[in-house]
């Protein structure tokens, strides 16, 4: 039996799977069990292939005392490994709610010491326009 714990493959996007990442200039508020998770002015959008968009976070503007690590990991081609967190008050609905790459590829770097989450295990990702958007 052969060990492939070093195959990972890195994918770079392209036109066949493009992957962005912008500022997102609206404020984003992860909410579960009527606590605040996340809120940030500071949120990336991911936009990848043609999946939904996702936020990803500043670990700062988000309450990591309501998070507890996990042994569960991923690789993504094009993004790299995940690391993941489970939401303590959320119980086994929120087990891995939350992804992380703490080392992404070059192609999407600037998603590092940021977090995700998923939409069906948190109440709600909340983007609320700035009102101060428009406004010149």
């Amino acid at each position: 039996m052969s060990e492939k714990m070093s195959d990972k493959s890195i994918k770079i996007p392209g036109p066949d799977h493009p992957i962005s990442v912008e500022h997102n200039p609206s404020r984003v508020v992860v909410t579960l069990g009527g606590k605040t998770i996340a809120d940030t002015r500071n949120a990336l959008t991911l936009r990848e292939a043609s999946y939904p968009p996702v936020q990803y976070i500043p670990r700062k503007d988000v309450d990591m005392s309501l998070l507890q690590r996990t042994d569960h990991a991923t690789h993504c081609p094009y993004k790299g490994d995940a690391s993941y967190y489970s939401i303590i008050p959320g119980g086994e609905r929120s087990k891995n709610a939350v992804w992380t790459y703490e080392a992404p590829n070059a192609a999407v770097s600037s998603i590092k010491d940021h977090l995700a989450f998923y939409p069906d295990r948190v109440d709600g990702i909340e983007e609320m326009a700035s009102p101060e958007a428009g406004a010149f």
